[in-house]
C-alpha cells in the first residue's frame, strides 16, 4: 500500500509538472510570435528589412516634404540653368545596402537623360544648392503659418559660375528681392558682382590689424594712413 501511494503521488506530481510545462510552452510560443511581429514592425520602421529597400519611417515622412521643396526649387533651377536641368528624388537606391528615399538625380532636358547630381559641374551644383535653399525657404513660409523669412544670405559659390549662369542666378535673386520684398545678402569676392549690386559693404585689410571697411585716408584724413590706420573712424564706413 505504501509503495502504491508513493507511486500515485509521484505520478500526480509529474502530471502537474507536465501540465505546467505545456502551459509555459504555450505562453512561450505566444511571446515568440509577438516578438517576431514586433521585430518585423521595428525593422520596417527603421528600414532594415532583409532583401528590401532601406527606407525608414522617418525618411518616408520626410520624402513628402522633400517632394514639395523640390517642386518649388525646380521653378528656379530651370530658370537658372536655361531650361536644361530639373531635380528629381530617386525613389529607389542603387542597391539594397544603401539608404533610399532622399537621394537626388537630375533630369537633363537637353538630351532627355537622367543622372546623379554628383555629375553636375561646380557651377551647376551651386545653382542646384541655391535653388534648394530658396525652395526650402518658400516651403517654410507656406507651411509654417505666419513665419516670414525677410532676409537671406548667400555665401560664396558665384565664382564657379560662367558669365551666363551668373546673370541667370542674379536675375532669380533680383526677382526674389523685388517681388517678395526680401533682403538678399551676397558674400563673395567675384568682381563681376560689383556692377550688379547697388548696395555694397566692402571689407579690406588695414595694417595687419584685421579687416576694416573703406579707405582710411578718405575717412579720417590722416596723411599716409592708407593700409595702416586702425582708428575707430576707419571701421565699418562706406
Amino acid at each position: 500500500q505504501r509503495s502504491r501511494a508513493e507511486v500515485h503521488t509521484r505520478m500526480s506530481t509529474n502530471r502537474t509538472a507536465a501540465e505546467s510545462l505545456r502551459s509555459r510552452g504555450r505562453e512561450l510560443e505566444t511571446l515568440e510570435r509577438r516578438l517576431q511581429w514586433l521585430s518585423a514592425i521595428s525593422a520596417t520602421a527603421n528600414g532594415t528589412l532583409r532583401g528590401k529597400e532601406k527606407l525608414s519611417l522617418e525618411t518616408y515622412v520626410q520624402t513628402t516634404f522633400f517632394d514639395r521643396i523640390l517642386a518649388r526649387a525646380n521653378v528656379r533651377f530651370l530658370v537658372m540653368s536655361g531650361g536644361q536641368y530639373e531635380l528629381k528624388r530617386q525613389a529607389a537606391a542603387d542597391n539594397l545596402q544603401t539608404q533610399s528615399g532622399l537621394a537626388l538625380a537630375v533630369i537633363d532636358h537637353y538630351n532627355g537623360t537622367e543622372r546623379s547630381v554628383k555629375t553636375l559641374s561646380g557651377g551647376e551644383s551651386f545653382m542646384a544648392s541655391l535653388s534648394l535653399a530658396l525652395g526650402l525657404s518658400d516651403e517654410i513660409q507656406e507651411s509654417a503659418g505666419g513665419i516670414r523669412l525677410d532676409t537671406m544670405f548667400v555665401d560664396e559659390g558665384f565664382g564657379s559660375l560662367d558669365s551666363e549662369s551668373l546673370d541667370l542666378a542674379l536675375d532669380v535673386l533680383n526677382d526674389l528681392s523685388s517681388a517678395d520684398d526680401r533682403l538678399i545678402g551676397i558674400i563673395s569676392h567675384v568682381d563681376a558682382l560689383k556692377d550688379s549690386i547697388d548696395k555694397q559693404l566692402t571689407v579690406r585689410k588695414c595694417g595687419g590689424e584685421g579687416s576694416r571697411e573703406g579707405e582710411p585716408e578718405e575717412v579720417c584724413g590722416i596723411a599716409g594712413a592708407a593700409g595702416g590706420c586702425v582708428c575707430e573712424r576707419c571701421v565699418w564706413r562706406s
